[in-house]
């Protein structure tokens, strides 16, 4: 089927730093996209409205929408506040609706998932994950957020997981209290993109062999081994602005694979064929929102 007859359909990945908006086809292909800088939730969401009118005057119109938006969020669709965030330190956006005043705008069909649920569904699809029965996605940024998907559907429904808050191991270099206002030093407070700043400075800035990436690597391979012991997936992607600093990911396969000393008989190989990086870069999110709308239209 050609672009010209073929349906299209919009996705936004929601982040606390930044929306991004697309028109995509069913194969996954981005025809356009755009990305604002995640501003009050009102002006957020006429941002995103616009993107899509200004689509379809220009042939591209999309048919549905789906949200991959950043949490905690209402994902049950049975729920009076499905697509409402829910209680959050980013200011303004306690209570708002992203689904109901993006749909209000547009005169579109919109769905919800976080953001990792979609990033997920989106790596399963087409990216590092294809063919996997059981997986998980990581987004390491501004918070931390894992979408876990075994046995048929994602795990956690009605609701979503809140894994940035387990417990960890502290490293033993490391003194620093906690970036979570609730938890101080869970795997959020500890590894999340906001504490390594706190203690190390801008992460972007920190060298290849600062010290204080093998401590970020120590909580991250924490996380894969309490992932791997509890859901036993096929894989686990690590996204999120975090993983893009060169040379985590083979720390985090270093520490993972000394951590788990042998146990399940995983060869020292395993770790770098099982813990990946997204196929999909950081359009993930993006194309997750494609995911969701896609399964909406085809009344999944």
């Amino acid at each position: 089927m050609s672009k010209q007859n073929t349906f299209l359909v919009g996705g936004v990945d929601g982040g606390g730093t930044t929306f991004k908006c697309c028109i995509s086809t069913p194969e996954g292909e981005i025809l356009r996209s755009e990305r604002f800088v995640t501003a009050g939730p009102e002006d957020t969401i006429d941002a995103c409205a616009d993107f899509f009118a200004r689509c379809t005057a220009s042939g591209q119109p999309a048919q549905a929408i789906g949200i991959a938006c950043f949490g905690p969020i209402e994902i049950d669709p049975q729920s009076a506040n499905y697509g409402s965030i829910l209680n959050t330190p980013k200011l303004g956006w306690s209570g708002f609706n992203v689904r109901d005043e993006l749909a209000l705008r547009t005169g579109l069909p919109v769905s919800v998932d976080t953001d990792v649920n979609g990033a997920l569904a989106a790596e399963m699809a087409w990216g590092a994950a294809r063919e996997a029965r059981s997986a998980v996605y990581v987004t390491v940024g501004t918070g931390i957020g894992a979408g876990i998907y075994a046995n048929g559907d994602f795990l956690g429904r009605p609701t979503h997981p809140e894994f940035g808050h387990i417990r960890v191991t502290r490293h033993r270099d490391d003194i620093y209290s906690g970036a979570c206002s609730f938890h101080g030093d869970c795997l959020e407070g500890l590894t999340s993109a906001r504490a390594v700043e706190a203690r190390f400075g801008p992460p972007e800035l920190m060298a290849p062999d600062h010290p204080g990436w093998d401590i970020v690597a120590c909580y991250l391979a924490q996380a894969c081994i309490s992932l791997t012991l509890t859901v036993r997936p096929e894989k686990i992607v690590l996204g999120g602005g975090l993983l893009l600093a060169p040379g985590l990911i083979d720390r985090i396969h270093e520490q993972y694979t000394a951590m788990m000393n042998g146990y399940l008989d995983l060869p020292d190989s395993a770790a770098a064929q099982f813990i990946v990086l997204p196929g999909l870069g950081d359009n993930a999110g993006l194309l997750g929102g494609a995911q969701l709308a896609l399964k909406s239209v085809a009344g999944q």
